[in-house]
């Protein structure tokens, strides 16, 4: 489709995910103009994740007034469930405890060394801004109450100098870490601050609209939020921040960058928040510009990768549900921890082998989102549909796995029976297109398992086949490859302004974290930095 198709459909259409009930708050505000504003503040941000409190912290700590939406029940975003890993550098406080010696000089050549392929395709201008702002960064962190495990940092990214420090647990109530990952250290000691300092967070408030004061000129005036199916709109005297955290949970978004990524994936940091596109499809409505594109496709980086925990929805490599996590219900499963890809093979929906369950690389990633069989002839064509990992008692036993609940989650991604054409005939999955094959699968395991005596596997070439799948019961996991980071989104400079198809900014709008395009790098030391430099020029705009 057309940019003006695009715009229409996903920005202004009632059945947009990222913007349903925007249609109803058409008829109480104007598509063009607010002519009376329900609340105001210096800043509005949108989004309160690591990048959305950075910038809520740096503005207050400017004098601006600031209030914060998020479209969840609680603050944290995909950081509250993440590894709490901040590889930030330059001559941090932590570093200098350590006795490591580190400059934004060094800091800038790690990131656009030439052997960083993951980086290669970074605006250098931004890589340089995030570079200076490492060391006053992490201090910031400190500053705002983030608390570190006190080990000696690490290598990390390519790097040359120790820079990764990882957070400290916030707490031992699950209620409060949501599934006890240390990335509720940086969220909550941030939320903590901020609301100390007098930052105003309202929750379950979903972005539907920038406000300019026109389509694609003039200043950006504040936002229209949806609350319980109503509008409610947010002037902004200084600046409105984009922290909406990416695109991730939205197919037709993301398929702009990749036709193959469609329903059917995985996606990081759910069932607990979700990457819809908000900030950037409300940014574009208003004549923003998208930047850094080709790093979505590059086959570098944490775009797609293969699943750590599989017999359930969500097996994100950093996250195992816990059962009394407030958020289980919604999970389905801890699933099963991956010891060995040794363990099991993994076929398609039709119950084939496909690549090489052993291999790390893109090449098996893409062999998970190909089709087979000739598929799409009369049938739909993206899209590789659900992969499963069949095994036996015998794997179970190694792997010293519990194939029961809560560890699977028998509603559609876990299934087991006592022979391998039943196992086949059993597996129904919203996804599943089409029955699997009994003789398919069979046929398939017996290969594979001729192969295993032959000690080589001539279609896929794996290595070192150690075992055979023979022993029932048998069992199929899901194993579907995860959408990790968004690695796209909206053109900045480097004060975050956000720029339009000509370059130039937009007076008023700002973008910080993932929503925000042109620098590749994964995770939370990109978010923090720009989320401050955000709020930091937010706050001293001149009105």
């Amino acid at each position: 489709m057309n940019r003006r198709q695009f715009l229409k459909r996903g920005a202004l259409g009632a059945g947009a995910t990222a913007l349903t009930g925007a249609a109803a708050q058409d008829a109480t505000v104007s598509a063009q103009r607010v002519t009376a504003w329900d609340r105001t503040a210096d800043v509005v941000i949108a989004g309160a994740g690591a990048s959305g409190l950075c910038a809520a912290i740096a503005a207050r700590d400017r004098g601006a007034s600031v209030v914060v939406i998020d479209q969840n029940h609680d603050i944290g975003g995909h950081a509250m469930v993440s590894g709490g890993r901040i590889p930030l550098g330059g001559g941090t406080r932590l570093q200098k405890k350590y006795g490591i010696v580190d400059s934004a000089d060094q800091v800038y050549l790690d990131h656009t060394s030439a052997r960083n392929a993951e980086l290669r395709f970074s605006d250098r201008e931004l890589v340089r801004v995030w570079a200076d702002e490492n060391a006053a960064t992490f201090d910031f962190l400190l500053d705002n109450g983030v608390e570190f495990q006190e080990v000696a940092p690490t290598l990390v990214n390519e790097g040359t100098v120790p820079r990764l420090f990882i957070t400290k647990v916030y707490s031992d109530d699950l209620s409060v870490t949501i599934n006890g990952s240390p990335g509720s250290g940086l969220v909550r000691a941030l939320e903590k601050s901020a609301r100390a300092k007098g930052v105003e967070i309202l929750l379950r408030h979903s972005l539907t609209r920038v406000v300019r004061e026109s389509p694609s000129a003039g200043r950006v005036q504040g936002i229209v939020a949806e609350v319980a199916g109503k509008p409610v709109t947010i002037r902004a005297r200084k600046g409105v921040i984009l922290a909406t955290g990416g695109f991730t949970s939205n197919v037709e978004f993301r398929r702009m960058f990749d036709p193959r990524l469609t329903e059917e994936y995985q996606v990081a940091g759910e069932p607990w928040s979700r990457q819809t596109a908000d900030g950037e499809l409300a940014a574009l409505a208003v004549g923003a510009a998208l930047w850094g594109t080709s790093n979505v496709a590059s086959e570098r980086g944490r775009t797609v990768t293969k699943t750590r925990h599989i017999g359930a929805r969500y097996g994100y490599v950093n996250l195992r549900w816990h059962p009394n996590s407030p958020m289980f219900a919604r999970a389905g499963g801890s699933g099963l921890t991956v010891r060995s890809y040794q363990d099991f093979v993994c076929v398609n929906q039709w119950g084939k082998r496909f690549g090489n369950e052993l291999d790390e690389t893109y090449d098996f990633l893409n062999a998970c989102l190909g089709r087979h069989d000739n598929d799409g002839k009369n049938g739909r064509a993206n899209g590789g549909g659900p992969i499963w990992a069949v095994f036996d008692a015998d794997a179970v036993s190694r792997e010293k796995w519990d194939p029961r609940p809560p560890n699977v989650d028998p509603n559609g991604y876990f299934f087991t029976a006592d022979t391998i054409a039943e196992l086949a005939r059993a597996i129904a999955n919203p996804y599943q297109r089409q029955p699997m094959s009994p003789r398919t699968l069979e046929e398939t395991i017996a290969k594979y398992n001729s192969s295993v005596d032959a000690g080589t596997d001539p279609e896929f070439g794996r290595p070192k086949l150690m075992f055979k799948i023979e022993r029932p019961p048998f069992y199929a996991a899901w194993a579907t490859p995860i959408l990790h980071d968004a690695l796209a989104g909206l053109r900045t400079n480097i004060r975050c302004e956000v720029l339009d198809i000509h370059g130039r900014a937009i007076s008023g709008l700002y973008c910080a974290g993932e929503s925000a395009g042109g620098f590749a790098l994964h995770g939370l030391p990109r978010v923090t930095v720009f989320g401050r430099i955000a709020g930091r020029e937010a706050a001293g705009a001149r009105t």
